[in-house]
């Protein structure tokens, strides 16, 4: 074979790897699109079940007909760190108003998680999303995330940053039934 013949038939395989490569590539970003469904405010909650840090179990869905303060978290968070107070002295005011706050650790041990809660006096139900499916769910990032929740269940504001306590008033506010 001439080395012309060569060089073309190089050109003609590497065209066609690229093109596959494309093709590989527009099919992963396409196919992927459609599994992951970004929550909107509007949407209904989605309903999950996870273990709070006493063994008690919590769905999403027990809470119909009242307020549900849904936090996302992490013990290595500095603005989690900061916001869990202001959480915790709102829930104490808030609970019997039919607001309730739901926090789901993102995937750390009950040791550590356990320890956060003694730390920062925490009373209100703690959850850990051990298997990251609820993160996948709500399609968490950053953290903290919080979703307000009204009473029918639907998604009323998603907040992606730390609160201020101030804030947090007003939040749990607007979610009394």
């Amino acid at each position: 074979m001439s080395k012309s013949k060569k060089k073309g038939s190089r050109l003609i395989f590497r065209g066609i790897v690229l093109a596959l490569l494309a093709a590989a590539i527009i099919f992963s970003v396409f196919s992927n699109k459609d599994k992951v469904k970004v929550l909107e405010v509007g949407d209904k909650a989605p309903d999950f079940e996870l273990v709070d840090l006493d063994g008690n179990k919590h769905r999403l869905s027990d809470f119909k007909g009242e307020g549900v303060f849904l936090n996302f978290w992490g013990t290595w968070c500095p603005p989690c760190k900061k916001e869990m107070p202001y959480i915790e002295d709102q829930y104490k005011k808030f609970e019997e108003k039919g607001v309730h706050v739901l926090s789901v650790n993102i995937g750390e041990s009950q040791l550590k998680v356990d320890s956060f809660r003694q730390q920062y006096g925490l009373t209100f139900p703690i959850v850990i999303d051990k298997t990251k499916d609820v993160r996948d769910l709500y399609n968490i990032q950053p953290l903290p995330t919080t979703f307000l929740i009204d009473k029918d269940g639907i998604i009323r504001k998603i907040l992606k940053a730390e609160m201020t306590e101030a804030e947090i008033i007003s939040y749990m506010e607007s979610l009394q039934p």
